[in-house]
């Protein structure tokens, strides 16, 4: 009977599982089928006849690697920065929207914040070369204003890192902040009456009504954004990085890139591939059950 049930539940949203059809491809083709492949990190690659197992072997030269270790390295420094610096960012932006009363400012600013997250990195990386440009860059025209020496950001090891974490924080800040400002739109306005009459300030309403309201779909993002701890964006380090900058900014994705796709190390790169993916699982799964553990609240 719940069999039928379920037929006829297909049968009358059929249009919804069509549009929903391009998706299941995807992630079926660029996750799914992948995954299944991932035995190619135990094996070597032959071209023509079967691959041969070998173990252990591409991971024992993957730890064995100081190039990997210094990838390795570059990865978690630049991941740490990003959930540091840009974590809290949409839940402050979200804040800030919300007090805004003015109807038509509101939408302005929401749409001003969304519009970096819709460009490509190429183009983001466009913009941001040409604003840190050292002749006539906007950054080093104010520096000379000052009359501060021009500097070089895209080839200074010292800052590059920074234009990594400021980029991505122009480009999602805006965007993430949507499901903040979803959280707060479902609190009861009843909460807010109740604070005003009591003499409640602003600043209080937020820190005991707003925030607390907030934790659930914090904890649920953040425990997601371990998820992808180590994986520091492909797209912005392949756009921003050149010769200059490349041992500071060298990350995982972009590592097994190079030696997989360029070099032709399939198996070696696979291994690669794998171990960020085990260290992305233990992170998302040790940190949700010690945010159950200890607030109750977890990703389910």
């Amino acid at each position: 009977m719940k069999k039928v049930n379920r037929i006829k539940r297909i049968r009358k949203d059929w249009l919804l599982y069509v549009m929903l059809l391009p998706g299941m491809l995807y992630f079926a083709i660029f996750h799914i089928v992948p995954i299944i492949n991932m035995k190619l990190a135990f094996q070597d690659y032959r071209i023509i006849g079967e691959n041969v197992w070998v173990g252990w072997k591409h991971f024992e030269q993957l730890f064995s690697s100081p190039a990997f270790k210094d990838v390795l390295m570059n990865t978690v420094i630049i991941s740490s920065m990003k959930i540091i610096f840009i974590f809290p960012i949409p839940i402050l932006f979200s804040l800030l929207v919300n007090e805004l009363r003015f109807g038509p400012f509101r939408k302005y600013v929401q749409s001003v914040s969304y519009l970096p997250h819709f460009l490509s990195w190429v183009v983001i990386a466009g913009i941001w070369i040409t604003l840190l440009d050292p002749v006539d860059g906007g950054a080093n025209v104010i520096r000379n204003f000052f009359q501060l020496p021009s500097l070089d950001y895209m080839t200074s090891k010292e800052h590059i890192r920074w234009v990594l974490v400021y980029s991505e924080m122009w480009r999602s800040a805006g965007w993430d902040s949507i499901l903040y400002l979803a959280a707060i739109l479902k609190i009861s306005p009843s909460l807010y009456e109740a604070a005003r009459i009591d003499g409640a300030s602003t600043l209080h309403q937020m820190r005991y009504i707003t925030l607390p309201s907030l934790m659930s779909t914090v904890v649920t993002l953040f425990i997601l954004n371990l998820g992808f701890f180590m994986s520091a964006g492909f797209d912005q380090v392949f756009n921003l990085m050149n010769d200059s900058v490349l041992s500071v900014i060298d990350i995982l994705d972009t590592y097994v890139y190079r030696i997989g796709i360029l070099n032709g190390q399939y198996s070696y790169a696979t291994a690669a591939s794998l171990f960020k993916g085990a260290i992305g699982l233990i992170l998302i799964l040790g940190t949700h059950f010690l945010s159950k553990r200890l607030t109750g609240k977890g990703v389910w």
